[in-house]
């Protein structure tokens, strides 16, 4: 397998119907309101570690220009650069790693709205020459990475790099957006590690698929 079909990431498929419930711990105010364990956090983790080993072979001597895109990536974010971190203490090679974070808002209740909303300063004159690695923890059409990157690339960075913690197959799925993929998954509305629904279950270690229930109660 070469490395562009790794990098992809695990595509889980259409009929995953995920783990029971009853197999993991989680806050127990959720008990309801979560159908599946779509994701175990223990595996999340080790696929983050993976993507590390990627970016590091890929960024070679540069340093790394972190953009984490709030609120969802923030998990996300801190793992993959703690994962970096650890392996260039391991292996003599160590990148320098500076964080700065993007405030961005596509999503009411379940529906994507499809528009760029940056919350905060647009200002991105820091990434000028830097090689940049943009962090989200899901994308899904693109349309609002797409216009994120295009905001990026007037500020002028040495190279700019995607990671997705996940990629959903949608109708107009973004092909070839993402550089570096944790799992590509079906079109399915979840929650967890830090992803919400209208900014609920952030709390929750694993991702999971939110019931009919949950989305009822906390929907706005």
């Amino acid at each position: 397998m070469d490395n562009a079909g790794v990098r992809r990431g695990i595509v889980i498929k259409d009929d995953w119907p995920g783990y029971s419930l009853d197999l993991f711990t989680y806050p127990e105010h959720y008990h309801e309101d979560i159908e599946t364990v779509y994701i175990p956090h223990g595996v999340i983790m080790n696929r983050i570690e993976r993507m590390a080993h990627y970016i590091m072979d890929d960024f070679g001597d540069n340093n790394i220009m972190v953009l984490c895109v709030l609120k969802g990536g923030y998990k996300f974010c801190v793992d993959l650069v703690e994962f970096i971190k650890v392996l260039g203490r391991n292996s003599n090679k160590y990148l320098e790693t500076r964080v700065e974070f993007i405030r961005l808002k596509s999503y009411l209740n379940d529906q994507s709205t499809e528009e760029l909303h940056i919350i905060g300063s647009q200002d991105l004159s820091f990434l000028r020459g830097k090689c940049v690695l943009v962090v989200e923890a899901i994308i899904d059409t693109g349309k609002t990475m797409k216009a994120l990157l295009k905001h990026v690339e007037t500020f002028e960075p040495k190279m700019v790099k995607v990671a997705g913690l996940l990629v959903k197959r949608v109708p107009n799925m973004a092909e070839n957006l993402t550089d570096y993929v944790g799992f590509e998954i079906p079109n399915r509305f979840v929650v967890g590690y830090a992803l919400d629904y209208n900014e609920y279950f952030r709390d929750l270690n694993h991702i999971c698929v939110i019931s009919k229930t949950g989305k009822m109660k906390y929907k706005v």
